[in-house]
């Protein structure tokens, strides 16, 4: 595995940014993430992985795209990467309980919501899908 090159992509977020038009204030608060994060990003310091995959998004970029350049590569174009597959749950299983099971275990690896919020959100999810027919 080739050594990660922090400048390569502090450079093609940079120009990325500058690409989209968007202010380093802007393009971090389309990211979530705080400004001196993405400030960071360009001064080619590490940063947790999430918030790579947070710019990937804010940028228009597949997820991974940041992980890719820091090895050499390419970012990809989220309209050009694969698009996921429809899901097709069999009859007979519970659809809310599995998508409470999907929401709750996402939402812990990658918000500060504390459990109460997380059933929650679990729960206006399945809420939200039950009113548009989908389970």
């Amino acid at each position: 595995m080739p050594p990660r090159d922090l400048t390569r992509l502090a450079q093609a977020v940079k120009a990325r940014r500058h690409q989209l038009g968007l202010a380093r204030t802007k393009a971090a608060t389309e990211a979530g993430i705080a400004k001196d994060t993405w400030k960071r990003v360009e001064e080619a310091n590490p940063v947790r992985s999430l918030n790579y995959a947070k710019i990937d998004h804010a940028l228009g970029w597949a997820t991974g795209s940041c992980d890719a350049i820091a090895e050499g590569g390419r970012p990809v174009r989220a309209s050009d990467s694969d698009t996921a597959p429809n899901v097709v749950i069999a009859d007979g299983v519970d659809r809310a309980a599995v998508v409470r099971q999907v929401v709750e275990s996402a939402s812990i690896g990658v918000t500060d919501l504390d459990a109460p919020q997380i059933r929650a959100l679990s729960a206006r999810i399945i809420e939200d899908l039950e009113a548009k027919g989908i389970i």
